[in-house]
Parts: C-alpha cells; structure tokens; sequence
C-alpha cells in the first residue's frame, strides 16, 4: 500500500515556521517541501532565508516554503573557472565599456530572470508576487543584484540574499554567451574577498556541478547559516582589483 504524504503545515502571516526536520523527505510527492502560507514581506523572508528556508511556486499557488536535504551549495573556494570562461572573462575586462556593476538595476535584473526561458521548466517560479517581494528586500538592504554590463546595455546578471556573512543565490540570465558565468564570477570573487566561504545554490543542477557546487547536509547547512548569520554583513561594492583574486587563484 502506498504511504500518504504527511500533511504540510498551513501558516497565517508572521507565524514562526516548523522546524525544517519536518520537511518532506526523499518518499514524499515534493521533497523539502516544509510549509504553505505564511507572507512574504521583508521581516518573513529574513526569518526564512536565517532557518535555511526559501519560497518557491508558481502561478496561482499559494506560497510555498522550502528546506530540502540535502542541498546544493557553492563553496567559493572550490569554483571552476574553466579555461574557456576564463579567456571570456579577460577579454571582457579589455574590451572598453564593459563593466560589472552591483546594485544598479535590480528591478531590471529580477524581471530578466523571470522571463528567461529554460530547459527544464515552463513558465516561471519568479512571479509578481516574488518580483515585488525581492524589491521589497532590496529596498531593506537584503537582497542584491550582479549585474553585467557592455555598451550600457544589461546583458547578464544574478540576483542574491545576502544576510552577513552568507550569500543565497536565487537566479541568473542571459542574453550574450557568458554574461551570466561573469556575474557569477564575480560574486564569487567579492565573496572570497570579503570573507564569505559559501553561496547556496538550493537545488542540484547539471549547471551548478560543472562550476563546481556540490550537496551537503540540511544540518551542515543550518549550522552554517547560523554562524555566519550572526557576523557583519559586508558592503555591496564591487571594485576592479577584486578580479585579481579569482584570476590569480584560478591560472
């Protein structure tokens, strides 16, 4: 006899999440599934993201909060600059009026993202509700954007939670060859120069792996939130030196 799925606990706004134990495991219809409801204003994201918890669903569902384990992170220092991207990345940076910026278009960067066609999906996670939710958090100084630039067109960029000393990657776009990677690149670049030694990455792709991400525990994550949450978080500019690091370390 098949075994039903436990039941997913229903959140009113501002009340406290289960302990992310409780999520779905490998046997349940969603795995990491660990709540529905709730709100997604700054103060509940900020609770989330502290937990190890992230919301993700799509059009015409209601919110639905995340805790899978095990889960896909990028440890900075083990970041795979291959040989291809990295001659990409030294060309960008010789070639006059192409430039990373941080910051500087976020509202753009995070409708990019939503529009990007992909593979593996149809449609979009990042719907109008996230979109003004992330604006939200922007706005509070939380979440940021990694933005590619050529020509002063936006060609490329990321968009991350950023609480400490802890990164949450959240979604990436493209319309050149490469221009999310270099964004990528250089989050990676102004984590290592700042300190922070690991970027979750949520959810295991093919992608992700060839850049070097990799799992590990729900547990070992959380601990890691934890401590790092509790440290300083480092101001989002992005300078040209910071490239050295990541060139430098990566020959």
């Amino acid at each position: 006899m098949k075994r039903s799925a436990k039941p997913i606990p229903w959140l009113m706004a501002g009340e406290e999440f289960p302990a992310v134990s409780s999520a779905w495991g490998a046997k349940e219809p969603a795995p990491g599934l660990l709540a529905a409801g709730g709100a997604l204003d700054p103060k509940s994201l900020m609770r989330a993201y502290n937990g190890g918890i992230f919301p993700w669903f799509s059009l015409g569902q209601p919110i639905l909060w995340w805790s899978p384990n095990p889960r896909m992170v990028l440890e900075t220092s083990q970041f795979k600059l291959h040989r291809s991207l990295k001659k990409t990345l030294l060309r960008f940076l010789e070639t006059p009026n192409c430039v990373v910026r941080f910051d500087s278009a976020f509202e753009q960067v995070i409708t990019a993202c939503a529009e990007a066609s992909r593979d593996d999906q149809a449609g979009t996670w990042i719907v109008p509700e996230m979109i003004a939710a992330y604006i939200e958090l922007h706005k509070a100084g939380h979440a940021h954007s990694v933005e590619t630039w050529v020509d002063g067109e936006l060609v490329g960029g990321l968009y991350c939670v950023n609480l400490g000393r802890m990164v949450f990657g959240e979604s990436m776009f493209s319309k050149h060859t490469d221009a999310s990677k270099i964004a990528l690149a250089a989050l990676v670049t102004f984590c290592k120069t700042k300190g922070i030694s690991l970027i979750d990455c949520q959810q295991n792709t093919q992608h992700l792996t060839s850049l070097g991400a990799g799992e590990i525990t729900r547990e070992a994550f959380t601990v890691h939130v934890k401590e790092q949450t509790e440290n300083p978080a480092p101001e989002w500019i992005f300078e040209t030196p910071y490239w050295d690091e990541i060139l430098t370390n990566h020959a």
